[in-house]
């Protein structure tokens, strides 16, 4: 028996400032019907123009995955991404004034607050969750990503780091509303002052602060870590909100230094499969 599809009760809206384009921004959650998907609409352009959250739709994964479809672009959608991933929610519509989500604190958290806020309602139609059939693999030099069949959905996640206070950090977990909650959605993105001035140029981490991100110089973290091992924590979220661009799915990912990049080439493999296998 397949569960039902969910979306939120009422609207809930968030201000902000966007981690990359410093923009501030207003965002709100709508309720959306049965099988609308996440979708994101910008209401600052004529027309409010909208991007349905879906790895067809993404242009860009260089340092966060962005979404177009017509004159309607955002990016950095992951954090937003993975809180309706683990929470479980089908249908949202997530309008925003600006092309960038607010950072909030630079992890899930805000976003898992939101929905609790607004309320989760179950809606008539079923969840379409799909089961991954035959291993995918993506491999970069060092780094990979791969997703084997699996009775659920699981995410095993090493980072190694050349940093002193980083090192090789793993964890390795079923997904499920209250483990992401409690052990993943805090998790913060990581920065490094090395970086910085190099991503300023790009026009990125214009957000950035040492509250909204995990920031480290050479020797130090700048910043209060919430877990010893905030960094794999949050790879794993990053994972888990780009692969949510296919939907709800289950297998077991396994993934050594992945990145949005290599995230979004295995979904678009496991899309190849979906298409394949579905009339």
């Amino acid at each position: 028996m397949s569960k039902p599809q969910q979306t939120i009760k009422q609207a809930v809206s968030y201000q902000g400032i966007g981690l990359h384009s410093g923009e501030p921004v207003n965002m709100v959650f709508k309720p959306a019907p049965e099988n609308t998907g996440i979708v994101f609409v910008r209401t600052d352009i004529e027309g409010h123009p909208s991007v349905r959250a879906h790895i067809d739709n993404v242009t860009n994964t260089m340092r966060a995955t962005t979404l177009e479809n017509g004159e309607a672009k955002v990016f950095t959608v992951e954090h937003v991404m993975a809180a309706f991933s683990a929470m479980n929610i089908d249908n949202c519509y997530i309008e925003m004034d600006s092309p960038e989500p607010p950072v909030g604190d630079g992890s899930s958290a805000v976003f898992i607050g939101l929905i609790e806020e607004a309320g989760i309602q179950e809606q008539t139609a079923p969840r379409h969750v799909y089961k991954v059939t035959r291993s995918h693999a993506i491999y970069d030099g060092d780094r990979f990503v791969v997703i084997l069949p699996y009775d659920g959905y699981r995410i095993t996640f090493t980072s190694i780091n050349s940093h002193p206070l980083l090192g090789t950090q793993h964890c390795d977990f079923e997904v499920s509303p209250e483990y992401f909650k409690e052990h993943i959605s805090a998790a913060r993105t990581i920065g490094f002052m090395k970086e910085l001035e190099q991503l300023q140029a790009m026009g990125l981490a214009k957000g950035g602060n040492l509250d909204n991100a995990l920031v480290y110089d050479d020797e130090r973290c700048l910043s209060v870590p919430r877990f010893d091992d905030e960094l794999v924590r949050h790879k794993a979220l990053d994972v888990i909100g780009d692969l949510f661009l296919l939907g709800p799915i289950e297998g077991h990912v396994i993934a050594l230094k992945s990145s949005h990049e290599l995230n979004s080439r295995l979904a678009r493999s496991i899309m190849e499969e979906i298409r394949e296998t579905q009339p």
